[in-house]
């Protein structure tokens, strides 16, 4: 072996077409699975109302839920690498189910906090699982496939403000309930994905098993840190829109909370654009220049965030998250290549530190926004891209691309 340089395995071309109505099939899922998700924060003003809660506790409501799947994630992947279990991904969306009956009918903060964690649970089997079934069906095509099942989230976590601002607060908080009908249909459809995953998923990944790269250990190591640090970067930042943007809005502008909520889904609904671009554009020119420009080029707009009117603040919040979102597919995609045969692992590796950091990002956020402000909060958060330098030294995967299966 070569001592001087890593050499990387070219990246695996699995075998078989894409499987297009799978991939339609996981990012139908993924809107449900995540919608269905976003409604816990989307619910923060009316929830700190109903039981007079500290900023303190709501990022302790996001902790609760991120880190129960962060904890789970990296577990679930490895462990469906080595056994495969098709109709998992129907069971975890049961455990979002009773998680939404739980949310809807908490008489006390302590049942809150249960609901967010089943709500963790399911999403600590969908997410890892969904990720790699995603590259079972790529056909090869391994970012256009993760952009197309992450596209499916970022929906469901735009539409999920939206519900709640016009069912949810009008109506009460029972109406959360009604969301349990959207997990049994996730559940029906999952179970339709497990028969084609049994069939004829688990054969397209067999190649992949059978290889192993000959990168260095160090090498690999060296790039999953920075990937890791990348991912701190982003969830950090984004916890800071995605679970106070509202707070922010109200107390700095004084919008009222629905506006509030519109303004939040402008913001997720460029994070789903961004999520639709990265995966191709990487799959065109290298995942690594896609990572690098998402997490690094988004510096100057958040940089200007803090320091906007009302207006220039909704204009600026597009950009950050199309050019933020547009990272995770290719990251993923990237630690894929990196470890072919380990898609599994990788996927609950990525997901769940990307949950873990948003969980932390929510509570230290929180308690950081009671001591100093909000305002402070933004000011500070604007410089996390600047970690996006890392990205340079991150080892080119490219390879000439071999011909596509049939």
């Amino acid at each position: 072996m070569n001592e001087t340089a890593p050499t990387v395995a070219a990246p695996l071309r699995d075998r078989g077409h894409t499987a297009v109505a799978i991939l339609a099939a996981l990012s139908f899922c993924h809107l449900l699975n995540d919608m269905m998700q976003s409604l816990l924060p989307a619910m923060y003003p009316m929830l700190k109302s109903a039981y007079r809660l500290s900023f303190g506790e709501i990022g302790l409501l996001t902790f609760t839920f991120q880190f129960t799947a962060s904890l789970l994630q990296p577990l679930v992947g490895a462990y469906a690498d080595r056994r495969a279990r098709p109709y998992s991904l129907a069971v975890g969306m049961g455990f979002t189910l009773v998680g939404l009956l739980l949310l809807a009918y908490a008489g006390s903060f302590a049942l809150l906090l249960l609901g967010a964690a089943l709500i963790g649970t399911g999403s600590s089997v969908f997410h890892p699982e969904s990720s790699r079934v995603a590259r079972m069906a790529s056909g090869g095509r391994h970012g256009l496939a993760q952009s197309v099942f992450q596209v499916g989230g970022n929906v469901g976590s735009a539409t999920g403000p939206l519900l709640a601002a016009f069912i949810v607060l009008p109506r009460g908080q029972s109406t959360v309930a009604w969301f349990s009908l959207i997990a049994l249909l996730g559940m029906l459809v999952l179970i339709q994905v497990g028969h084609w995953y049994g069939s004829h998923g688990v054969a397209r990944l067999a190649q992949a098993a059978a290889l192993r790269t000959e990168t260095r250990r160090r090498h690999v190591a060296l790039a999953i840190a920075i990937l890791l640090a990348l991912i701190f970067s982003k969830y950090f930042y984004l916890a800071s829109l995605t679970s106070y943007y509202t707070f922010y809005l109200i107390e700095h502008f004084g919008v009222t909370v629905r506006n509030a909520q519109l303004l939040l889904f402008v913001f997720l609904a460029s994070v789903a654009l961004g999520a639709v671009l990265g995966g191709p554009i990487g799959d065109r020119i290298g995942s690594k220049y896609i990572i690098w420009f998402s997490i690094l080029g988004v510096l100057p707009f958040t940089l200007l965030l803090p320091h906007a009117n009302l207006f220039w603040t909704a204009v600026l919040t597009v950009p950050i998250g199309v050019i933020l979102a547009s990272a995770f597919p290719a990251i993923v995609v990237y630690a894929q290549d990196l470890l072919p045969g380990r898609t599994g692992t990788v996927a609950g590796l990525f997901f769940g530190f990307a949950f873990g950091m948003g969980s932390i990002g929510a509570a230290v956020l929180g308690k950081l926004a009671d001591l100093i402000g909000l305002n402070e909060v933004y000011r500070l958060c604007a410089f996390l891209p600047v970690l996006g330098l890392l990205a340079a030294l991150l080892p080119d995967l490219r390879r000439t691309p071999a011909a596509r299966p049939a």
